[in-house]
């Protein structure tokens, strides 16, 4: 109830009179049923304004802080998310990765749309960066399809650094499902999940016109290698990257 409040009433409104936000491919967001939305991560804006142009509910996985900060500001941050029916995950320790997926999983498992960012973190220049293979190990063991959306304009409303909100406008594209079914079978395969995950990224470039950069972006801002984290290449991103 409160997800569609905010949607129509309270917050919705407000970011179509300040952006006018614009959507294209609509109809490729199946009626019913469960699906991956990949998409590009310029801001922490993506999330409220794929959900906004979207005519279904989206899930993304939210980092467990967001649920057990103390204090007004923690249970004002938890009221919002569980009230947006977000899912927490914890992102710290060797299982990270596993459990995101199991958590991923169980929500397709019901039949839900379930928003996911394969560069694992927001983009720290614009540039779409190398996607980790979380996304497509989530495809392979599901089956369900993947639709790329990629946002137009978010870093214009939201750039790095303090937060502030400008108007800018933004564009929302969610493109044609696509279909891995041709590799049943074969999800743990490490060069099949690089394979999916890397047709996933050919899409969200050429939907958003961004130029590519075939490293992590994790990797870029924290000035380490590649790699560094055994999970590192599996890890799927939550909203709050």
């Amino acid at each position: 109830m409160f997800y569609w409040l905010l949607k129509f009433v309270l917050v919705g409104p407000l970011m179509h009179l300040v952006n006018r936000p614009e959507v294209e491919g609509v109809e490729n967001i199946p009626p019913k049923g469960a699906a991956i939305l990949a998409g590009n991560h310029l801001s922490f804006t993506d999330w409220l304004f794929t959900p906004l142009m979207s005519p279904r509910r989206i899930t993304y996985l939210a980092k467990a802080e967001y649920f057990t900060t103390p204090g007004l500001k923690g249970r004002l941050q938890k009221f919002f998310f569980s009230g947006t029916g977000q899912y927490p995950i914890d992102r710290s320790g060797a299982d990270a990765a596993e459990s995101a997926l199991n958590t991923a999983r169980k929500l397709l498992g019901e039949g839900r749309l379930v928003g996911l960012y394969p560069e694992g973190t927001r983009s720290p220049d614009g540039r779409l960066y190398k996607g980790k293979t979380g996304v497509a190990r989530l495809a392979l063991e599901t089956g369900v399809p993947v639709i790329p959306v990629a946002l137009i304009g978010t870093d214009e409303v939201c750039p790095p650094g303090p937060f502030r909100w400008r108007p800018r406008k933004v564009i929302v594209k969610f493109g044609a499902p696509i279909d891995f079914s041709r590799y049943e079978g074969m999800g743990g395969n490490r060069f099949v999940e690089r394979a999916v995950t890397d047709e996933i990224m050919y899409e969200l470039m050429r939907m958003s016109n961004q130029e590519y950069v075939d490293v992590y972006a994790a990797s870029l801002k924290k000035g380490v290698p590649s790699g560094s984290r055994p999970d590192a290449d599996r890890v799927p991103e939550t909203i709050a990257g």
